[in-house]
């Protein structure tokens, strides 16, 4: 039995209780969940997937860099909550602690390069232009040699001046930093700076039958050759004035379409600067040395800018186009030694006749000229497109890459 007591407390307690029961929410199922779409830290993967990139960085933009060359772009750093790849950069440099040679097991300390002086440099740069001056005497004094002493002479200053320009494109702003590149663009680019020299001899000779060698000795472009042996000198100095300008440009740019909206104006002024530059010289070349024609003198001119814009290329990381810039170039004037040659065949003499009309309208020039101006064009857009990018302005590397001598 209950006494009257413990009911009326009963009838007292159970309202409290039912309040109580519905003041505590019901459980949920954790199977009933619904499940998370991501992780809470989307950077984080980013950080493990480019662990090593990260660490390595000397500082934000060589991150940046790495991610636009990986394809990582504005839309895809929006997916991890930022609002650039510059940006994303930043918490990536700022997260991922440095790579030191403590922290790596087994890795040695980076050697620090010995850095070339300024004067070395520049000397370097002058190199080509004095071996070519020297060799332009000597053939002056060996004129009235027979053929076979002027040939000779003429060889050996070329491999003085080969010698020379390689020397000069690997001290300084000039000197690849991204690999040795393509063995074959030395090969492209000899081929059109010989034929820069020989070229025009050659194929009148073809034309009109010949050539008839031993006999007859080759016949030298001096003043487009002396001109593009001392342009090496204010390539050099471009090249700086454009990696150093893109370098802050890059620092400057909060976006990639910023950065490409200022840097393409600077590859064209760039351009520009090397275009007077080299005209310049082939001015001052042919008032001292004679041969004021003004389509070599074209010729020699778009030479220039396909050779510098090929080493802006390579430099920046991009040799394989450059080499294939090259290559078009010598390809065409190789083609139109080839037909020349092929319209003494019975059948074909309309083959050669394109090239003999351009050459008896303007002259032998005109093919060195044609090509070079095409493949210099084409360059020019390619690197419009791909210098305007973030991986194309690393910061120097002070590794043993600095060090390396193509």
């Amino acid at each position: 039995m209950t006494t009257p007591e413990g009911g009326a407390a009963g009838a007292m307690a159970a309202p409290g209780e039912a309040r109580a029961e519905r003041a505590v929410p019901p459980r949920k199922d954790p199977a009933a969940r619904p499940p998370r779409r991501g992780p809470a830290d989307p950077v984080r993967t980013l950080m493990h997937r480019h662990q090593e990139l990260c660490a390595r960085a000397v500082d934000a933009l060589e991150i940046a860099a790495g991610l636009e060359a990986h394809g990582v772009t504005d839309r895809t750093a929006a997916r991890f909550r930022h609002r650039d790849v510059f940006s994303l950069a930043e918490e990536l440099y700022a997260r991922v602690p440095r790579a030191t040679s403590d922290t790596v097991p087994g890795a040695a300390p980076a050697p620090t390069p010995a850095r070339r002086s300024r004067t070395v440099c520049a000397a370097l740069h002058l190199l080509p232009g004095g071996v070519c001056v020297a060799t332009v005497a000597a053939l002056a004094s060996v004129h009235t040699e027979p053929p076979a002493v002027r040939t000779g002479v003429g060889a050996a200053g070329l491999v003085l001046l080969a010698l020379a320009v390689r020397l000069g494109v690997r001290a300084g702003p000039l000197r690849l930093r991204h690999g040795s590149g393509p063995r074959t663009a030395g090969l492209w680019a000899g081929w059109t700076a010989g034929y820069a020299v020989y070229g025009d001899w050659l194929l009148d000779q073809l034309l009109t039958g010949g050539p008839d060698l031993p006999h007859t000795a080759p016949h030298a472009a001096v003043a487009p050759a002396v001109a593009l042996a001392f342009a090496l000198a204010p390539a050099a100095g471009c090249a700086h004035w454009f990696t150093v300008r893109g370098r802050g440009v890059l620092a400057a740019s909060r976006g990639l379409g910023e950065l490409a909206a200022r840097v393409r104006p600077l590859l064209l002024v760039t351009t520009l600067l090397f275009l007077g530059a080299l005209a310049a010289l082939l001015l001052g070349a042919q008032a001292v040395l004679g041969g004021g024609d003004p389509v070599t003198a074209g010729a020699a001119a778009a030479l220039g800018v396909l050779l510098f814009l090929a080493r802006l290329l390579a430099v920046h990381g991009f040799p394989e186009a450059a080499a294939t810039g090259l290559a078009s170039a010598a390809a065409l004037e190789a083609l139109a030694l080839a037909l020349v040659l092929i319209a003494r065949l019975p059948g074909l003499p309309p083959l050669g006749a394109p090239v003999e009309a351009l050459t008896t309208t303007v002259g032998p020039a005109a093919v060195p000229a044609v090509a070079c101006t095409a493949a210099a064009l084409g360059l020019l857009g390619y690197g419009l497109r791909a210098l305007a990018g973030a991986c194309a302005h690393w910061p120097a590397p002070t590794g043993p890459a600095e060090a390396h001598r193509p």
